[in-house]
């Protein structure tokens, strides 16, 4: 180890193109550097595979040998030891918000003052995403466009460090939302020209939300499709297979807010269970949800998982992270520990109910399970909107230990928050595995991910675009600082 930070200290100084404010947090400069000893998880789902060098040249993967060929270097090539590690590809976070929710005047029995406030967070977010191996992003809707669009081409510019960001619009939302900062859309003609305006600023995919109308997502996914932009959608008032048979792209959080069996459900109008009785009843041997798979399967919808935002529907078995307590400010996190007693109050007091909430988590598990079984493409997030605690970078972990939990084995889960993000955004010749010729997006871990999932937190440098960042810096830099700033 003493070995590998002499080094380390040695290829740091100076990185070419990058600010001095992101410059210091890098271990590794843009250039050729040769990785030594190596196990490599590529991102495919393939099994992993031990002693391996990996070259980087110019910010590509320019070729991956055997450690026993040991294939020499010109004298100025950098040499990092690194047995004992493993790599893999920067994770793909495909529901990954640059904002958190916050409430005022909390009180001790959760209740709160309206508005919801709705904070982007542009300085912790990127640099959490970063430093915990994050490389690539979708927004999955924002609150601030502006802002994202802006920080996208800072970060891009090499003025601010981050993720790369697809940036996806404000939402498509109708009358109802819980936020101040949503736009409500008018009509269907309302629908397609705020699509025609925002991709004409730049977004480069759009999600519809949870009060959208039929008529209002078709116009919307209508206008996006001309311009070869694809939609996703958290929907409510919209059934999934309505939504399927619109055309849209992608659902958000899996089977967790599919509203069609839900009692009482109304056409183009949220239910009142926002999707709970459907989940409740359907498990993957259900006539529902087995036709509910085959139609997503047959119409290419991809699903993005984001299991850490409903991990706390299971109260009495979650466990709260030191790590996420640490990184949050001391009003965010003193907020999210009155919730969290709230949640095992009522857990305590009525375990039947909380049984049943806990039935739902294994439920949409299942259903992930089953739907990747049947070929549907599964992706990973998180939803950093203060449920669960999810924090960005960390909550992406979290996802990748909660698939194993579901029952994904390591590489598995691994690939469904790598290389399929990548194939959703086209970008897979680029990005989402290691292979020679591809960008040398990387995250290294002590420890070996494929026996103790867990040994994805163990994270020490995270390369972007062949760059190195030096991942402890990164997450201490905005430590008790998430939800201020």
């Amino acid at each position: 180890m003493r070995g590998l930070l002499v080094i380390l200290m040695c290829v740091g100084a100076g990185a070419q193109g990058l600010s001095p404010a992101v410059a210091k947090y890098v271990k590794v400069p843009q250039g050729r550097v040769m990785l030594r000893d190596l196990r490599v998880i590529d991102g495919t789902g393939a099994a992993a595979v031990a002693e391996q060098d990996i070259l980087i040249a110019d910010g590509k993967i320019a070729a991956i040998t055997a450690s026993s060929a040991h294939v020499a270097v010109a004298r100025d090539v950098p040499e990092i030891e690194l047995s004992g590690r493993t790599v893999f590809p920067g994770i793909v976070g495909m529901h990954d918000h640059m904002y958190y929710l916050t409430r005022p005047n909390m009180d001790a029995t959760g209740a709160s003052e309206p508005p919801v406030v709705v904070p982007e967070e542009p300085f912790s977010s990127p640099r959490l995403y970063l430093g915990a191996g994050v490389t690539t992003i979708r927004t999955a809707g924002s609150v601030e466009p502006y802002l994202d669009l802006n920080l996208r081409k800072q970060i891009d510019a090499g003025a601010i460090v981050g993720p790369h960001m697809d940036v996806t619009g404000p939402y498509l939302e109708g009358p109802g939302s819980f936020a101040l900062e949503m736009y409500q859309l008018k009509d269907a003609a309302d629908a397609r020209a705020q699509v025609a305006f925002w991709a004409g600023m730049g977004v480069t995919s759009f999600k519809a939300y949870m009060n959208i109308t039929r008529e209002e997502l078709k116009a919307a996914i209508d206008e996006a499709h001309k311009r070869g932009i694809k939609v996703t959608g958290h929907l409510c008032s919209v059934t999934y297979p309505e939504a399927v048979e619109l055309g849209i792209d992608n659902l958000e959080h899996g089977f967790f807010v599919n509203t069609q069996l839900d009692p009482g459900k109304e056409l183009d109008k949220c239910s009142a269970g926002v999707g709970n009785p459907t989940l409740g009843k359907m498990t993957p041997e259900t006539a529902e949800a087995k036709a509910l798979i085959a139609l997503l399967v047959q119409h290419h919808v991809a699903l993005t998982s984001t299991l850490p935002v409903f991990e706390s529907d299971d109260p009495v078995n979650f466990h709260v992270q030191p790590r996420v307590l640490a990184a949050m400010s001391a009003p965010t996190r003193e907020q999210y520990l009155t919730t969290r007693n709230m949640e095992m109050m009522r857990a305590t007091s009525n375990p039947s109910a909380a049984a049943a909430r806990a039935q739902l988590l294994k439920n949409g598990m299942a259903l992930e399970r089953a739907f990747v079984a049947a070929g549907g493409l599964l992706m990973g997030g998180l939803d950093p909107t203060g449920d669960g605690g999810t924090v960005p970078g960390y909550g992406d972990q979290r996802e990748i230990e909660l698939l194993v939990k579901a029952g994904f084995s390591p590489v598995e889960a691994i690939r469904i928050a790598t290389l399929n993000g990548a194939v959703y955004l086209g970008r897979d010749k680029q990005i989402g595995s290691i292979a020679v010729g591809k960008n040398a997006d990387m995250v290294v871990v002590k420890g070996d991910p494929t026996t103790r999932i867990e040994d994805i937190e163990n994270v020490e440098i995270v390369f972007k675009d062949g760059v190195g960042f030096d991942s402890v810096k990164l997450l201490e830099s905005v430590k008790g600082r998430y939800g201020q700033y």
